[in-house]
């Protein structure tokens, strides 16, 4: 795959010169609804003996729109797994758009000159619900008036689970519940987050339960706060672990939220590491234990419970 970063007005040299089946979408999870369009546009590009391209942004377009400062913003999956998930779909070209404010003041039949026909796309392939401007006159409804006939336009319906919509939003509320099994259904993989092990007070260590600090960006979502099957990845190898989003009340009111993981039979220096970390199962919420005693019989119980699941 070949990932091409795009600030706008861009370079007419920076476009590779074959026709292409261009996928549109912010993308946000690549949940199972974005894995469709994806696979309508795969399915064309094969029928047709074109390369597939896919076009999404560098940030949400809230910030340029709504102003939202950007490290308010929390996503599903950061440009990184978003990139390592196109490759998995077998995408051919990865446009990465900078959502700039002279981007987003390109008028819908600019947008559509630019960055459909300018791209070479012979097929343009987007959801039900794409917007390129002002959702009243730039829906996928109004694409035929501004496409004038240079490419064909294929409008992939909304995918459904258990009747409702699968969208980011109702992935953000079944993470923010704690429900591990809804998401991975809805995103047909199991939810993870990127991050660097750092050093935390090492307190683990001092309980027998000496855990990863893991430090992940600013803007990454959060499941709810909690206890957690996990399994994290160092180097090339996943391993079998148990996961902690929470504050550490036992000890202190008023910490900073922190993500810790144990890994199970593991006993190695790990700091400075980029890991990843997968979401499988919520075990329990986050309690404050009156004292550390109680605190260690707890934890006891969590391994056991984290060693049968993986059974």
């Amino acid at each position: 795959m070949e990932i091409i970063e795009i600030h706008h007005p861009y370079e007419v040299s920076m476009i590779p010169l074959e026709e292409i089946v261009l996928v549109l979408g912010f993308f946000d999870g690549v949940h199972k609804g974005h894995q469709r369009v994806i696979q309508v546009g795969k399915e064309i590009a094969e029928e047709k003996n074109l390369k597939l391209a896919v076009m999404t942004f560098n940030q949400h377009p809230s910030i340029v729109f709504q102003k939202v400062q950007p490290e308010m913003m929390k996503y599903l999956t950061s440009l990184e797994q978003k990139k390592r998930l196109m490759e998995e779909l077998a995408v051919d070209y990865l446009y990465v758009v900078e959502f700039t404010s002279a981007f987003a003041s390109l008028k819908p039949q600019e947008f559509v000159d630019q960055y459909m026909v300018g791209l070479h796309a012979k097929y343009v392939v987007a959801g039900f619900d794409y917007t390129y401007g002002p959702k009243a006159i730039a829906n996928m409804n109004c694409l035929s008036d501004y496409s004038q006939d240079r490419f064909e336009i294929v409008t992939v319906p909304k995918e459904s689970m258990d009747g409702h919509k699968i969208s980011s939003t109702r992935i953000r509320e079944n993470l923010d519940a704690g429900q591990m099994e809804a998401v991975t259904e809805l995103l047909g993989y199991v939810y993870e987050i990127d991050g660097t092990v750092v050093h935390g007070d090492a307190r683990g260590r001092t309980l027998g339960f000496p855990t990863a600090n893991i430090k992940p960006k600013v803007t990454t979502r959060l499941p709810k706060e909690g206890v957690y099957v996990t399994e994290i990845q160092i180097g090339d190898k996943w391993y079998p672990s148990m996961g902690s989003i929470g504050h550490n009340d036992t000890f202190e009111k008023g910490r900073q939220l922190t993500v810790e993981v144990y890994i199970l039979n593991f006993d190695q220096d790990i700091y400075g590491e980029r890991v990843r970390v997968r979401w499988n199962h919520f075990l329990r919420g986050q309690v404050a234990f009156n004292g550390a005693e109680a605190l260690i019989q707890q934890l006891k119980q969590d391994e056991e419970d984290t060693r049968k699941y993986f059974e």
